[in-house]
């Protein structure tokens, strides 16, 4: 790869060298916020001191602190990185711009990432999220980290809700603020995310402080409907205080250091979240997302994030994640799909007569899987979809993709995250192939990784990904496999099933 002398960026901070490798230039860990420091971690994000000289941007830095994070027989590493690296200023963005110049009035569009992982772990280290492909197609890319776990989302009395949203919006407003002198135009940046990140991102639409700061949204595998009420998060909250041993307020966690803080987390595990009138919207499997008195779908409902386009999706078989890796999938029982149903719906007998009969001939496990996936993302996208759809002045579209990893044995299907590769153009990435990797032992098809990237790009260029929108009469979906198919409401027995 021909090496060339780090290219000098000077941001509002301070000034910052990067690589150049091909026709990427490549800036990492540029601080966007002060490092969350003692009682710091669990106020809202503050402005960065700026540095003297030239702050070194060549290598990775530290990320959130966080627990090693495993799912059975499935290699994850590439989605959720090697784990925690260890230091305070951890509240950054990677940058991912052409190598060659622009002219001045030609600024290129922005995309802004923020990964998932269940609100607890992932970083911009993860090696799924290298934007050079993004680069290479005109587009400048930004990655970001986002305090996690107890920091991030668990509600404290005396501490803002939500940090981790904040962190976010924080890092748009850097991206406003510096993003042009990376060639990049602060007029048009689309904000995506995946899983936990697409459910941020759902929240940032929602969120007043964050209008103006970005013209497009893509929701990957989210949920418009995934946050918990103030009753369930406040559940939380005492189980973390018992844990810890100390008092439920931000006074008390302050004094915690961040070893003691990961280890807790990942002890409150099973806590039943259900209430008398509202259900678990991630039905047991994380204990932390965003904490709201109203659902992102019903603000955007209200006319919040009108005037942003939206492209908003899922995968085909989201819950499989959940069950293939851990043995689960195959022994499914007829109970099982009874008790996936009823943590999510509050008619579960109704639940599992209507997807017997939009599905005939489906195994326990097919039945159990598609009740879960969407319970966790298909609901809660369709509504936000919905809700967005209902305010003409942007755009929305919808897109479902159905391409099946043939890993374990070929049942890891069209899961949860599988989109990504093809989203990034890695595809093709060895550490993504094997019987226990992502994509599985198979070549995906050539061309597929190409055109959803592309896809996604022309989207963050035009509000347009090339598909007709979608409305609350046809629900016109893009089903994304080795063939691309217009559906006009796909599983409508289904999500007529959640309304």
């Amino acid at each position: 790869m021909n090496q060339h002398p780090g290219p000098v960026v000077t941001t509002v901070q301070g000034a910052v060298r990067g690589l150049r490798q091909g026709d990427t230039r490549t800036f990492l860990n540029i601080p966007y916020a002060a490092p969350p420091r003692g009682a710091g971690r669990f106020a809202p994000p503050q402005p960065h001191e700026p540095w003297d000289g030239v702050r070194d941007a060549t290598v990775p830095g530290p990320n959130a602190p966080q627990s090693a994070r495993r799912l059975g027989d499935i290699d994850m590493t590439p989605y959720f990185g090697a784990g925690w690296s260890r230091g305070e200023d951890y509240l950054t963005v990677n940058v991912f711009a052409p190598a060659a110049g622009r002219d001045a009035g030609d600024a290129l569009p922005v995309m802004v990432f923020v990964h998932g992982g269940g609100f607890v772990a992932g970083s911009t280290r993860a090696a799924l999220y290298d934007g050079s492909a993004f680069a290479r197609d005109g587009v400048v890319l930004v990655t970001l980290n986002y305090r996690l776990g107890i920091a991030g989302f668990l509600d404290i009395p005396g501490a803002p809700a939500n940090r981790g949203l904040l962190d976010v919006v924080a890092a748009l407003r850097w991206v406003r603020e510096n993003i042009s002198a990376f060639g990049g135009d602060p007029r048009n940046v689309t904000l995506f995310g995946q899983s936990a990140g697409a459910t941020i991102v759902g929240g940032v639409l929602a969120t007043p402080e964050a209008a103006g700061l970005f013209r497009r949204a893509i929701v990957q595998s989210g949920s418009g409907l995934g946050a918990f009420t103030p009753e369930q998060a406040a559940r939380v909250t005492r189980a973390a205080a018992g844990v810890l041993g100390i008092e439920p307020h931000v006074d008390a966690f302050g004094g915690i250091p961040d070893e003691r803080l990961v280890e807790a987390a990942a002890g409150l595990t099973g806590i039943d979240l259900r209430t008398a009138t509202h259900r678990d919207p991630l039905i047991g499997l994380s204990p932390f997302s965003l904490v709201l008195d109203t659902q992102p779908a019903v603000s955007v409902a209200a006319g919040r994030a009108a005037d942003v386009d939206l492209l908003v999706g899922t995968n085909a078989e989201e819950g499989n994640l959940y069950l293939v890796p851990v043995g689960k999938y195959a022994t499914s029982t007829a109970a099982d799909v009874d008790e996936a149903a009823a943590r999510s719906h509050p008619d579960p007998a109704r639940l599992v007569e209507t997807y017997r009969a939009a599905r005939p001939g489906a195994s326990f496990a097919e039945l159990r899987s598609a009740i879960m996936g969407d319970a966790l993302f298909g609901a809660g996208s369709r509504a936000l979809a919905d809700a967005h759809a209902a305010h003409p002045r942007s755009a929305t579209h919808a897109y479902r993709f159905a391409w099946r990893s043939h890993a374990l044995d070929g049942e890891l299907g069209a899961t949860h995250g599988v989109e990504l590769p093809f989203v990034f153009d890695l595809a093709d990435r060895p550490e993504l192939h094997g019987q226990a990797a992502l994509l599985g032992p198979a070549e995906a098809p050539a061309d597929l990784a190409g055109r959803v990237h592309e896809t996604w790009i022309r989207f963050a260029r035009t509000g347009d990904p090339g598909w007709d929108p979608y409305d609350t009469d046809r629900r016109a979906t893009m089903c994304i496999d080795a063939e691309w198919t217009t559906v006009d409401d796909p599983r409508g027995r289904e999500r007529r099933a959640w309304s």
